[in-house]
């Protein structure tokens, strides 16, 4: 159990090296940037089933125990070890990054992202990994600061080098903005948002510093296991307070908590599908995980000081993300007159993008995880620790979804993919159903349909807030919870919007079908569609029927572009001359179908079984909270 742990910590580094390193002769193939993908598949496929072999192999009887332990002296002069274990909280956690690396890698095998070298690309990839496995292992707050600090920079390359801007509503992107089939290469809004999210995450980890530093040195010693052990008997009641609020800031940037979320909306928007993957399904987990295993047990007085404030920014960030996403969910025209006066507490919406929405809607869910740590209660811990997983199953899944839109479509702008179903006659359920039904079901298990994983969480999370912990204002944490549960019909309300938007269609405006550039019979404008749409209905002057093959793909194209051609692509105007049908996309691919079929069974099955999860965590919760008793 020793050797595996710290095999899953290491191994993804020596495979970053690695994949620098020119590959052996027998390895390489006919393709060299085949092989070093292939590489990166291979390296984070070992550690995914080394990390089910640790799952198999924990003591489910002792999950409040630290196993798998390894303490290596480092740096005497400072008491710094190399101090390796885990437990009920932290199990999970490492599971689920090995599992979204793996399927990131195999996702990156087939649709690698343009803008840089595929060997650059599996290096930080892997270095990613073991930076995010490091840090729900180490044991150690030194060597925790390094691991949540190792995972930047190479976030910061898969934004700026991979990530790009999308192509403007009603434009057809080109080859320099954004080819069909792939994600945008690199520009300047990937750069901006690169930076942002890195002058972000170092000014919050700098005064984290800070924070760690007072408590491991007025506790006497960095071990993380003795100082939840202590439970804070060692420091002061001000410097716990100091020494949470310095932590809290730092770990809230992560998480991320309103309102130091600004950054994560132009990070999302502007990483490739993979890059946004990791940043949703591990990176934010990063944040909550420091607050359940650093702040909750080494400075409690500190922690139930500052509980009530922590509890009102999650649920003001429950309303803030639901009522954005809500902005942006709505077609254009509508915004001001369904939300009402609501449309003035919410951001300026220059476009609708479906990323940016779905990033929105990570700073509300989040919101609940938050929440339910601020309870201070084992039943709102639990529930913010499963609302950790629900969410990385979940948004995971939701930004691949929303990668092989762009992919098809050349754009997850929701006014273009809602007018280019007004156009063709056909939503996303009567060209790709298999995409659609995908996408529905990532939409009702996000706003949390009972069943499936995303409901326990939030659910646990307010029962936390009903009956919170000793000494807590009942009545606050009463009113915390009136106003979550509002967020959570905003939450269906915006996600239900969207999947009638783009699944099922808009109905034409005074019931006509409206066509690209022609008024409605009442005489309001139609729609704006994307320009290739509108050219490939004139120009075939038919509309899709029913019953054409979702997944029929114009025969003057070559094989390995069927799939990848949408209403944007580049390749549309590429023929010689001769019209093709606009709405011919294909439905799930093979590689797709690989990568997300884990997700969604896992989202059921933690959905159907949530003891499987809760009772591992709940013995290690109950362990931090009784100061090791």
């Amino acid at each position: 159990m020793q050797l595996l742990l710290a095999a899953i910590v290491v191994l993804p580094l020596l495979g970053a090296v690695a994949a620098l390193l020119p590959a052996p002769p027998r390895l390489r193939g006919r393709d060299p940037e085949q092989a070093v993908l292939r590489h990166g598949v291979t390296v984070t496929g070992l550690v995914l089933v080394l990390s089910v072999a640790l799952a198999i192999g924990f003591d489910y009887d002792r999950a409040e125990a630290m196993q798998a332990t390894t303490d290596v002296r480092w740096i005497p002069a400072l008491d710094i070890r190399v101090h390796l274990g885990i437990d009920g909280i932290s199990l999970p956690l490492l599971v689920m990054t090995a599992l979204l690396t793996f399927l990131c890698a195999l996702y990156s095998y087939f649709r690698m992202p343009p803008g840089g070298s595929p060997m650059a690309f599996v290096a930080l990839l892997l270095v990613l990994e073991a930076g995010t496995l490091a840090t729900f292992a180490v044991l150690d707050l030194i060597l925790f600061f390094l691991a949540f600090e190792m995972v930047l920079i190479p976030m910061y390359f898969l934004i700026a080098r991979w990530g790009g801007q999308e192509s403007t509503a009603g434009a057809t992107p080109t080859a320099a903005d954004a080819p069909a089939g792939s994600d945008a290469p690199a520009g300047s809004d990937g750069e901006r948002a690169a930076w942002r999210f890195i002058l972000y995450t170092l000014l919050g980890s700098v005064v984290m510093l800070l924070g760690l530093l007072l408590i491991g040195l007025k506790g006497g010693t960095f071990d993380m296991v003795a100082l939840a052990s202590d439970n804070g008997a060692g420091l002061s009641h001000s410097t716990q307070v100091i020494a949470v609020l310095a932590i809290g800031v730092g770990l809230a940037v992560k998480a991320p908590m309103w309102p130091l979320h600004s950054w994560l909306p132009d990070a999302h928007t502007a990483a490739p599908t993979v890059g946004s993957v990791l940043l949703a399904g591990v990176l934010l987990k990063m944040g909550t995980y420091g607050l359940v295993r650093i702040a909750l047990p080494m400075a409690p007085d500190g922690a139930h000081t500052l509980a009530p404030y922590l509890a009102a920014f999650a649920v003001v960030g429950i309303l803030y993300g639901s009522l954005a996403c809500l902005a942006l969910a709505l077609p254009t025209s509508d915004r001001g007159d369904r939300l009402g006066p609501a449309a003035a507490l919410t951001p300026a919406r220059p476009k609708a993008d479906l990323k940016r929405l779905i990033a929105y809607s990570s700073v509300g869910h989040m919101g609940f995880v938050l929440l339910g740590i601020a309870t201070l209660t084992p039943t709102g811990v639990n529930g913010a620790l499963f609302a950790n997983i629900a969410h990385g199953l979940i948004t995971g899944l939701l930004f691949f979804l929303v990668g092989a839109l762009k992919e098809r479509f050349g754009s997850t702008d929701l006014d273009q993919l809602a007018g280019g179903a007004r156009a063709s006659g056909a939503a996303l359920y009567g060209r790709a159903p298999r995409l659609g039904g995908l996408l529905a079901f990532g939409a009702v298990a996000s706003l949390g349909l009972p069943g499936l994983a995303g409901f326990w969480g939030e659910m646990l999370a307010m029962f936390g807030a009903y009956e919170p912990a000793d000494g807590l204002s009942r009545p606050a944490y009463l009113t915390f919870l009136a106003l979550a549960g509002l967020g959570t019909l905003l939450t269906a309300a915006y996600l239900l919007i969207v999947v009638r938007r783009v699944c099922m269609g808009e109905p034409a405006t005074g019931g006509a079908l409206a066509t690209a550039g022609a008024p409605a019979p009442d005489g309001t404008p139609a729609t704006a569609v994307p320009a290739a749409v509108g050219a490939a209905t004139a120009a075939s002057g038919t509309t899709r029927t029913a019953e054409t093959p979702p997944d029929a793909a114009p025969a003057d194209t070559a094989p390995s572009d069927a799939g990848s051609l949408g209403p944007a692509s580049p390749a549309a105007t590429a023929t010689a001359g001769s019209p093709r049908r606009d709405d011919a996309i294909a439905d799930v691919r093979g590689h797709e179908l690989a990568a997300w079929t884990p997700l969604v069974v896992l989202t059921v099955l933690a959905g159907l079984w949530p003891a499987a999860l809760l009772g591992l965590t709940d013995p290690a919760v109950q362990h931090l909270l009784g100061g090791g008793s």
